[in-house]
């Protein structure tokens, strides 16, 4: 895999039975299996392929509240201290840590967005800094450039994607859960209309919870079910380069290219929201549910190929329990990278920060970012399943606020005072229209 990733062991015997069975190895999947089991239960995680492979380990690392969707900005401002207390609690390290986020602009039209968000975000006690023209050029003086004004988040920060997942399972491991890499979840058995179990390829396992924190695959195992989860995946290209630039912000936004400084030193790249739309079976059945999203999004959205249906985790397709799925045949979704969109955000990176030209291109990737029509998350029981927790749809933002999800996914499962209020999350939501309600991010 082109993405870096730190590996770790697998749990040899699947147990026969458990409190809860968490089905996605993601870094949602990771902390909730770490809240659950931090609160005594017995719990599995399963993943078909290995440990924070897909998405988790393919986006910038950004734990942010500048500019989050009020729905999730609670969840963001709990999950930054959450992302702390863990450190503290395991003695594991994610790579996190309080650096502060910086935008720079020239568009009047965004520095007016973002002063409102400013005003918004004083009313819940978040703190941003809007940054005069003097202040944001200072500030910027890697770029060379004069700049109309900025934002600055002192309280954000980053965490590793290559470390985070990993540290996090590792953790599970300490507290007696067990980890289960290249085990997917087949399906689930069902008694008396209720969950009775969680059907794997290496054997089933007894359980009244199950938690689907399953990235761009839930939507494809929700509809073995019945259940009708309304999800779609862009695919994004990203790339990092060498160490060998200095006196760099540690995390710099602008609308042509962002910049985020790695653990070794080196640079992630990306262009904020450009990607590529594979056409799938799932997207055309959901097209209707997402006109909102693309009527927001399109300027940023090129047609993509038939990637999407060559790997199968928007399929419309039935699978028998008994005999592999797609899930095994594509145990981790790496896309092709859109060598276009790497040149253009190198080039323009180079032109942003002269510095990284003393640096060189080290990898590239592209992952599937899923999403709802809505751009907020699904996180909730399913009501025709009880015991069936739903967790996907994380719109990009799972990285950042997987803390603070996975925290919730444990309140919802033991009945304890909720961390942040559950119900801007509910599955049942997506029963109605997103016109109006997508997401400001």
């Amino acid at each position: 895999m082109p993405a870096p990733l730190n590996r770790i062991d697998t749990t040899p015997e699947l147990p026969s039975n458990a409190d809860v069975v968490v089905i996605g190895g993601g870094i949602v999947g990771v902390f909730a299996a770490y809240y659950l089991a931090r609160r005594g239960l017995k719990v599995v995680l399963v993943e078909k392929g290995l440990i924070g492979a897909e998405q988790s380990s393919r986006n910038w690392g950004w734990c942010r509240q500048q500019n989050r969707d009020a729905r999730e900005l609670p969840m963001s401002t709990k999950s930054l201290d959450l992302w702390e207390r863990f450190a503290i609690e395991t003695g594991e390290d994610t790579g996190f840590r309080r650096c502060g986020l910086f935008y720079l602009s020239n568009s009047d039209e965004e520095l007016s967005g973002w002063a409102r968000w400013r005003d918004f975000a004083r009313s819940v006690g978040v703190t941003t800094h809007m940054l005069s023209s003097a202040e944001a050029t200072e500030r910027g003086h890697a770029t060379g450039a004069s700049w109309k004004g900025g934002v600055f988040s002192p309280t954000d920060g980053t965490a590793d994607p290559a470390s985070a997942a990993p540290a996090v399972a590792r953790a599970i491991l300490k507290l007696g859960g067990t980890v289960h890499q290249s085990c997917a979840a087949r399906g689930l058995d069902v008694e008396g209309g209720r969950l009775s179990g969680v059907v794997t390829e290496h054997g089933t396992i007894r359980t009244k919870i199950a938690v689907l924190a399953g990235g761009a695959w839930a939507s494809s195992f929700c509809r073995q079910f019945g259940i009708r989860f309304p999800q779609a995946s862009i695919r994004s290209s990203i790339l990092s380069v060498s160490p060998g630039a200095s006196s760099l912000p540690d995390a710099l936004h602008t609308s042509a290219v962002s910049v985020t400084r790695r653990r070794d030193g080196g640079h992630t790249l990306a262009i904020s929201g450009r990607a590529r739309v594979d056409p799938t079976p799932q997207q055309f059945r959901f097209a209707r549910q997402f006109l909102p999203m693309f009527a927001r999004r399109w300027r940023s959205l090129a047609p993509g190929g038939l990637e999407g249906f060559r790997s199968g985790h928007e399929s419309l397709a039935r699978w028998r329990l008994d005999r592999p799925t797609p899930m095994e045949r594509m145990r981790i979704l790496d896309p092709t990278v859109d060598e276009a969109t790497i040149a253009l955000t190198h080039a323009r990176a180079l032109e942003l920060l002269p510095a990284l030209k003393k640096t060189a291109i080290s990898a590239t990737w592209a992952g599937y970012i899923d999403s709802t029509p809505d751009g907020v998350p699904g996180i909730g029981e399913i009501a025709a399943l009880p015991g069936f927790i739903l967790a996907a749809g994380f719109s990009g933002h799972g990285f950042g606020i997987g803390p603070g999800a996975g925290h919730l996914i444990a309140d919802i499962v033991t009945g304890d005072e909720p961390i942040v209020d559950p119900r801007p999350y509910h599955p049942d939501r997506f029963g109605g229209s997103a016109w109006g309600k997508v997401a400001d991010f």
